[in-house]
């Protein structure tokens, strides 16, 4: 009974007697953090392992004089053989003795690039944790790698306590290797991207010294690609005999067709239904051709069904590395309350990636519609110029707790048939921050601003006006529901505004690791001039809402009425949605 019992066996008391430490002593120790289901085998592997976890716990907390005793059933478990575990194991001890703190002595790390000096945590008087050397060590690597040294390494090291003094002396010697360029990429592990095309999407400059935040911006540009699933650049194990060194690139590719369908509803819009098709490398060099069909407001409020076919070609690292060239197509309908919009739209341009957080694009465009408004029936073709930039300084754009969005859009329009010139403005701007515990409570702010330029209401696309009123604007109002009111041949006519001011504030509280509260309050002012509060009128609505945590972004539900006007609190709206509001 007792041979077949032995497995299920578990010690009944694992203590730790310490003087000082304790708490860095019970993290380290794997003995402390067995399950109760744990065999006397487990026991004695994991007391002859903390031995050196329990040492390098001690050498942390700046102690290089303590003892260290675990004994398995009054046994030192360093005596123990590890194949000659006890049948069972009713006491485990560990005992430590963490000696006194010693403080750095004599510190030397060297050498060390021109300008470059110790931290200040490895000077007199400060414990002489390991930790500090060993990040003096790392930045002192990193500081050679930064100007082109990628072979730097340890070449020595020395370390002595002196108990007497209760001081740690280091000496550290780095040998920096030759100053090298770099030399060839040699691509592996790709099929059908074409070898020189992951070389200009790469970017790496042959033949400049070498630097880690190039190697580093040559991933990115090869992830951003998305023909990729994993990128891993690494530098050869030896230098070439010309001082340069090569950059051996492993390459996994991504399946290059992919495609998906989409169904949502809502009280408000109705129902939604979306399909796409997508070829990652289209041409052999990364290129994305991407077509998307959409028929939204089936049985919606929002006026009849609307249709669009969307065709998108985009080709990565075109005239430089971060310049990507795109064309864009469309074909749409929009039946809404206010205009029937039947247009077909052709964009060519270029999207470049200033920095890693700024990205910028601009196109030419051409634009004819057909428009059907309660004022008549008009139609037009237009030359455009879309601008664009976008600032992104999120932690997480999906769930942001803190950092800011900027988005703006210029497009100005020319008529090529009709009498239909402007520009058309718009700018987005979020931002965020977090207190309390755990950071526990967030702050959210969303401002909008949008202008149409040169063109009244009568001139501009229908299209290009401004309305307020729904989940992007106004939570609370019915969708679009403030326009403008303006009176023709003793008709009221109602269309958007030429001007739109907007602002959207919400307080998060976290109640559970994956549950948050939301209280928000929304307000929108729509007007007939260029810029928004000269004329028309504003709404509010305000609510509150629950946002449950996925983990690839939250699941938002969002209650909202009207806090304006003579219709406050008279309806409900709700909002469901993935990911948070803004």
């Amino acid at each position: 009974m007792a041979v077949l019992l032995a497995g299920a066996a578990s010690a009944q008391d694992v203590r730790l007697i310490a003087d000082n430490a304790r708490d860095a002593l019970d993290t380290a120790s794997l003995l402390r953090a067995l399950d109760d289901d744990a065999d006397p085998q487990d026991y004695v592997a994991a007391a002859r392992a903390d031995y050196r976890r329990l040492l390098t716990a001690l050498y942390a907390e700046g102690r290089y004089g303590g003892t260290i005793s675990i004994t398995v059933n009054g046994v030192e478990a360093a005596n123990i053989d590890p194949l000659d575990a006890p049948v069972t194991v009713d006491e485990v001890v560990i005992r430590v003795d963490a000696g006194p703190r010693f403080s750095f002595g004599d510190v030397v790390i060297a050498p060390l690039p021109p300008g470059t000096k110790l931290p200040a945590d490895l000077g007199p008087r400060r414990t002489a944790r390991t930790e500090r050397v060993e990040a003096a060590v790392s930045g002192g690597l990193s500081a050679w790698r930064d100007l082109g040294y990628p072979k730097v390494e340890v070449a020595g090291q020395r370390v002595i306590a002196r108990h007497d003094d209760r001081k740690l002396d280091v000496n550290v010697t780095l040998d920096t290797g030759p100053r090298l360029r770099f030399g060839a990429l040699n691509i592996s592990g790709n099929d059908d991207v074409r070898t020189e095309r992951i070389e200009e999407i790469a970017g790496l400059p042959t033949g400049e010294v070498y630097s880690p935040e190039e190697i580093a911006k040559a991933e990115q540009r090869l992830r951003r690609a998305g023909a990729f699933d994993s990128v891993a650049l690494r530098e050869a194990d030896e230098a070439n005999a010309d001082g340069t060194i090569d950059i051996n690139a492993q390459i996994r590719e991504s399946r290059p067709r992919r495609n998906g369908l989409g169904i949502e509803v809502s009280t408000i819009d109705g129902w939604t239904l979306s399909a796409f098709w997508m070829h990652r490398n289209w041409l052999g060099g990364a290129e994305r051709l991407r077509i998307d069909g959409e028929i939204a407001g089936i049985d919606g409020e929002t006026g009849g069904a609307d249709y669009r076919l969307r065709g998108t070609f985009s080709r990565p690292a075109t005239f430089d590395p971060d310049t990507d060239f795109f064309i864009r197509s469309e074909l749409a309908r929009e039946d809404e309350p206010e205009f029937l919009l039947d247009s077909a739209s052709v964009e060519v341009g270029f999207s470049r990636r200033v920095t890693d957080d700024l990205t910028a694009s601009a196109a030419l465009g051409i634009l004819t519609a057909r428009e059907e408004t309660d004022a008549g029936t008009r139609e037009y073709t237009l030359l455009t110029l879309p601008l664009e930039a976008t600032l992104e300084r999120r932690d997480e754009p999906a769930d942001a707790t803190s950092g800011y969005f900027l988005n703006t859009a210029l497009t100005p329009f020319v008529s090529v048939v009709g009498d239909v010139d402007g520009a058309r403005f718009f700018a987005d701007a979020r931002g965020y921050y977090s207190f309390g515990e755990e950071a526990g409570v967030t702050l959210a702010a969303r401002g909008q601003f949008g202008s149409v330029i040169n063109a009244g209401i009568e001139e501009a696309p229908a299209d290009f006006l401004f309305y307020s009123g729904g989940g992007g604007t106004v939570r609370g109002q019915p969708y679009n529901d403030l326009g403008i009111d303006r009176v023709e041949d003793g008709e009221t006519i109602t269309s958007g505004g030429t001007s739109f001011a907007g602002l959207q504030l919400e307080a998060r509280f976290r109640v559970r690791p994956n549950i948050s509260l939301v209280t928000f309050y929304d307000i929108g002012q729509v007007g007939d001039t260029s810029l928004p509060f000269e004329t028309g009128e504003w709404h509010a609505g305000s609510g509150f809402g629950l946002r449950y945590d996925t983990g690839i972004g939250p699941i938002r539900l969002d209650l909202a009425t009207q806090a304006s006007g003579d219709d406050v609190g008279e309806d409900l709206q709700v909002y469901v949605g993935i990911g948070q509001a803004f």
